[in-house]
């Protein structure tokens, strides 16, 4: 249910044509939620045979040619609070790199070291991109933010960036837990620099 509840909740800004879903969806819910592109429009396909959303041709070009343009309906508004109000399922846990801690003794402990700075270096890029999607949010500047807080009343507004707030520093909390093990790792196997 989570890519039909991440693409509900993109769509409750407001209308968009599964391009600009495709789009908007990498540049906001897609830092919560990763869904690759082929997936996206099937399931948006099948949302409106359920009724969750409408779609509607609109023009597109100069040619005469035309893209569907998708928009929350009643029912998929009532089916994303449901999804807020179920109990959430966890899934078991796949995580590559503490498996290949865990097998470190297979390792050449030069590639230990560098498959653990590269988990460093991925973990503080995605601590950045958290920090600028917090900056985006709170400078109310991300294209999605700007649409969903037309779509609310201004009292509402500072609520709604605060709840994505909160989301993102999660991101960023993870991210430096991760760099946090990663290092003890690194100082365990006499690896780490003298930081």
């Amino acid at each position: 249910m989570s890519l039909r509840a991440a693409l509900l909740a993109l769509l409750s800004s407001g209308p968009m044509t599964g391009y600009d879903v495709v789009k908007q969806f990498s540049g906001s819910v897609g830092y919560l939620w990763q869904a690759k592109d082929s997936q996206i429009y099937p399931a948006l396909r099948k949302m409106e045979e359920e009724g969750l959303v409408e779609g509607k041709l609109v023009p597109w070009g100069s040619k005469g040619a035309v893209k569907t343009e998708y928009q929350v309906t009643s029912s998929g508004i009532e089916e994303l609070r449901r999804w807020q109000e179920s109990e959430h399922e966890y899934g078991l846990e796949r995580d590559p790199v503490e498996l290949r801690v865990a097998y470190g003794e297979w390792a050449d402990p030069g590639d230990l070291e560098r498959m653990l700075n590269r988990h460093i270096d991925h973990q503080k890029r995605e601590a950045e991109r958290a920090l600028r999607q917090i900056a985006d949010i709170e400078g109310r500047v991300s294209p999605v933010i700007k649409r969903r807080l037309e779509r609310f009343p201004d009292a509402d507004a500072d609520r709604i960036v605060r709840f994505k707030v909160l989301a993102y520093q999660g991101r960023i909390q993870r991210a430096e837990a991760e760099i946090a093990w990663a290092k003890a790792v690194l100082r365990e196997i006499g690896a780490a620099d003298s930081d």
